[in-house]
């Protein structure tokens, strides 16, 4: 798969109408919540990696202003964050205030509800309460570059994922939010959105759809099917992917897979192995009978098949190591 540059902008976010009437008491709860939400993930969610991790102390470049070398420390023991660059410092509202530029309290919780997908939380007996469309699209100026290697790849080795594979069928994406400039590994999908992941982001670019990696050469009579491009990259990675491959990225993708899977004489699932996995399967085994093989043996013990590579990858590494 050739990577050639891609800029489009998104539009994402609609209001949101809130009819919780919450008593004193919970609005209190939700604000001990956005309290106790690790700064770490607030940061990722916003786009934001650590450049470097120090026992209970983790390193940024400062999300809200502009440097080279790392002065931005969040302790994950204390979660309280310090920029040595200006001397500020505090918890997640007081971090929320220096993204937004307010020392107004309830528009911190406004800020940290919205990035961690929260309630807002509202008085008691209240009227509904519509939230506001974001200032800025949740995803703009979105650019597909291919993936050269870098700390994206480096987290994909450690998911056992090696940069032959990675750099194949994954790229680099470049997207801003809230006027600043991010970066993950992207996935497309059929629609022109993207999967993107990164070491503490977990997230999709609109539209949401499955991913259809078609084998080279002719038509393939099997395609192999898997919840997440992780595992699709495992399968890869093992040299387990048989013809086309289906990737769900979620598993309430299922029907809309329905319409590229029709054409299949054989259809090999690669699902997790819990309950959610399960029930997809027995969706598919419904639809297709059977046409549809369940491979999740291969895996057996594990959760999914990305989780087997990371053990495989590391009893090997053992191996070579005893034999050295």
């Amino acid at each position: 798969m050739g990577w050639r540059h891609e800029e489009v902008s998104y539009a994402v976010g609609r209001g949101r109408e809130v009819h919780h009437k919450l008593t004193h008491r919970m609005e209190r709860t939700e604000i001990d919540a956005m309290r106790h939400i690790p700064l770490a993930d607030f940061l990722a969610r916003l786009g934001h990696e650590p450049v470097r991790r120090s026992g209970n102390e983790l390193w940024y470049r400062a999300p809200y202003r502009n440097e080279r070398t790392p002065s931005f420390r969040v302790n994950v023991a204390k979660q309280l964050w310090y920029d040595f660059g200006t001397g500020k410092g505090g918890d997640i509202f007081t971090l929320a205030g220096e993204f937004i530029g307010s020392n107004d309290f309830m528009e911190q919780v406004k800020f940290i509800a919205e990035t961690a997908n929260m309630p807002m939380p509202v008085p008691e007996m209240s009227k509904p309460t519509f939230l506001p469309k974001p200032s800025e699209p949740a995803f703009e100026g979105v650019e597909a570059t291919p993936l050269f290697r870098s700390p994206l790849t480096d987290y994909l080795a450690e998911r056992g994922i090696p940069y032959g594979i990675a750099s194949r069928y994954c790229c680099r994406l470049n997207y801003g939010a809230r006027g600043k400039r991010y970066f993950a590994v992207g996935f497309p999908n059929v629609a022109g959105g993207y999967e993107i992941r990164s070491r503490f982001f977990k997230g999709c670019v609109p539209p949401k759809d499955v991913s259809l990696v078609k084998a080279e050469g002719s038509p393939a009579d099997v395609c192999s099917v898997f919840e997440g491009f992780m595992d699709f990259l495992s399968a890869a990675t093992l040299g387990l992917e048989t013809g086309d491959c289906l990737v769900l990225n979620s598993i309430s993708n299922v029907e809309k897979a329905m319409r590229y899977l029709d054409g299949y004489g054989r259809i090999d699932c690669y699902l997790d192995r819990d309950e959610a996995g399960r029930r997809t399967l027995e969706m598919l085994k419904g639809h297709y009978e059977e046409r549809v093989c369940d491979r999740s043996a291969l895996y057996d013990g594990c959760k999914d098949l990305n989780e087997y590579l990371q053990l495989t990858t590391k009893k090997n590494n053992n191996l070579k190591i005893k034999g050295q």
